[in-house]
């Protein structure tokens, strides 16, 4: 894997992995709807920029979470805790799930709906070490495999709760170009509020996914 960062007069980052450069998502081309978003998110490359060095992945897997949804955040309207979500699409939303791990989701409807997408696993592709002694774990199949994994393995936290994913540096989002083929859908993990609903998708065979072998092989489609 070949990887260029080059940092110019604007300051803007120029990756390239494979000589396929990624460039930032721009508004204007990502869907603001929640389950487009969900779907269009994967295979996108999250990118996480800090004084230790560049790590990122690419998004294997996502959830939905969507307006009126009683597992959504969101759901009893704005509160401090979850206003994030009620931003424009793009923006982090970032919350500690039982005292234990933070999960990064990404506000997914127009300003003042509250809805997200909940960034599940990532396939790592760059900054491999750090994200090793992030996690204190060696293997890179389950460095980011997991929500609260992927947001320890980037030490993403409350700190880039309202970033917008769209333009911010320390965190963003970006696109190379690929193609993840074929996309499987399943009912959403670990919740009890809405747990029927089939809002998890994620790229179709990769090993970087969590949930069960039977959640991840019964319902592919194609994107």
């Amino acid at each position: 894997m070949e990887i260029t960062i080059v940092t110019g007069p604007s300051r803007e980052l120029d990756t390239t992995i494979n000589r396929n450069p990624i460039t930032r998502l721009r508004r204007s081309d990502v869907p603001p709807a929640t389950v487009a978003l969900a779907r269009y998110l994967l295979g996108k490359v999250l990118v996480r920029e800090s004084d230790a060095g560049i790590a990122m992945g690419r998004i294997v897997e996502t959830e939905a979470y969507l307006p009126d949804d009683p597992a959504c955040h969101a759901y009893r309207g704005i509160t401090p805790r979850n206003r994030s979500l009620f931003l424009d699409f793009g923006h982090a939303y970032v919350y500690l799930c039982y005292g234990t791990s933070y999960l990064l989701n990404v506000s997914s409807e127009g300003e003042g709906i509250g809805a997200g997408v909940l960034l599940r696993a990532l396939q790592p592709l760059h900054g491999i070490e750090h994200m090793r002694r992030a996690r204190k774990q060696t293997s890179s199949l389950d460095l980011a495999r997991g929500p609260g994994r992927l947001s320890r393995a980037l030490q993403v936290d409350r700190r880039h709760d309202g970033l917008d994913l769209f333009a911010a540096k320390p965190l963003w989002i970006g696109s190379d170009g690929h193609n993840v083929g074929a996309i499987g859908h399943s009912v959403r993990i670990g919740i009890t509020k809405g747990a029927d609903a089939r809002l998890r998708y994620f790229v179709a065979g990769s090993p970087h996914i969590s949930g069960t072998k039977a959640l991840n092989v019964a319902t592919n489609t194609r994107k």
